[in-house]
């Protein structure tokens, strides 16, 4: 193992030179005893280029201190430096060897990390290496668990079926966001890790002593972020029995704000809002089932309160659709609506995005 062996106190000096002409060796550490230094250099270094850089180390380390002293040595096998241990920079680098380039370029290199789960989705043509996909998934990730994506969402329950490709079966887990634990099974409920953007952006525009109505709860992402920060009193409701399982047991794992109170109610929002939510009305709501949630857009600025927000979704390539949607909803109920903001929250699919439109409802006067 080549290296330049240099007194402790100029190995930064001498570490900058051999940088700059790029002859370190990165598989290897800096060797420190006995009040020496040892740079490991690449083995292909030639003799000229590396008498070139011993005399600028020289030169260099003649300004700090006169008494220096520099050699190359070749360690001895006894001796040899310690390796660096490397990690992978992307899936698609274990796999090398194992698929060819072009299954490769074609395989999404994006996936889902929730908690100790990955999920993945896999081209169905390259479903034959979706074993080695798995473990390269595992490896890279680091976590207990990948499954594969073996449908779309699907229903008002919005789950979708699974395969595991490595790891342990085990769809419980525990996912961390901005200060908060979410528990869940990926297998029985819907939860999008790539929305902790706009949750804690929802929960920023959030103030103290309001009433809000999470119609499509879930698990509860929206209520327990929001809550954890602000003093408000949350209505969460889900039709999925599952999903308010674990949006119970996520209020009790969670230390919320000293005045804060989310209730769960499972059941569909139309009969929740005729029973529950009877005579109710809410200062913020928050309608994220992009799939369906038009439908629910009429009922949602009925129980808005004068002044009320809505964060309304919807799967769409613009926004003027959805402006036109709010804004014929309000119009047929006598109110003004105000568009807030718009933004894309994520890509959906080819030239389709998740959306999300803010507005503020009011009363015609």
């Amino acid at each position: 193992m080549l290296t330049i062996k240099i007194p402790v106190q100029n190995i930064e000096a001498t570490r900058q030179i051999v940088l700059k002409h790029k002859i370190i060796d990165y598989d290897y550490k800096i060797k420190v005893e006995n009040g020496f230094g040892h740079i490991p250099v690449k083995k292909e270094t030639g003799d000229e280029l590396l008498s070139k850089v011993i005399e600028e180390c020289k030169e260099e380390i003649t300004k700090q201190n006169n008494n220096y002293t520099i050699e190359i040595i070749d360690l001895n096998q006894e001796e040899d430096l310690e390796t660096v241990k490397r990690f992978p920079r992307s899936i698609t680098e274990l796999l090398k060897g194992k698929l060819t380039e072009e299954e490769i370029e074609e395989l999404k290199k994006s996936f889902d990390i929730i908690g100790d789960v990955v999920i993945v989705e896999i081209p169905e043509k390259l479903e034959v290496h979706k074993k080695e996909i798995g473990e390269a998934t595992l490896q890279f990730t680091k976590r207990k668990t990948v499954y594969m994506k073996k449908s779309a969402v699907q229903g008002v329950t919005r789950t979708r079926e699974l395969e595991l490709i490595a790891g342990e079966d085990n769809p419980i887990t525990i996912h961390k966001e901005h200060g908060t634990r979410l528990k869940l099974d990926v297998k029985n409920v819907y939860f999008s890790p790539r929305l902790a953007t706009e949750r804690k952006r929802v929960q920023e525009e959030t103030n103290d002593g309001e009433e809000i109505l999470d119609m499509f709860a879930g698990i509860g992402p929206f209520p327990i972020v929001i809550a954890k920060e602000k003093n408000v009193n949350i209505t969460a409701v889900d039709i999925n029995e599952h999903a308010i399982k674990y949006l119970n047991e996520n209020i009790r794992l969670n230390k919320l704000a000293p005045n804060a109170h989310i209730t769960a109610i499972c059941g569909d929002t139309n009969e929740v809002a005729k029973n529950e939510l009877k005579d109710k009305k809410f200062d913020r709501i928050i309608m994220n089932l992009p799939g369906l949630a038009p439908e629910f857009l009429s009922l949602a600025i009925s129980l808005c309160n004068d002044g009320g927000v809505i964060h309304y979704y919807e799967f769409s390539d613009g926004f003027f659709h959805g402006m036109e949607k709010v804004q014929r909803e309000a119009e047929n109920q006598n109110k003004d609506v105000e568009i807030l903001s718009t933004r894309k929250v994520k890509s959906y699919k080819t030239r389709m995005w998740h959306v999300a439109i803010d507005c503020k409802v009011t009363e015609k006067k």
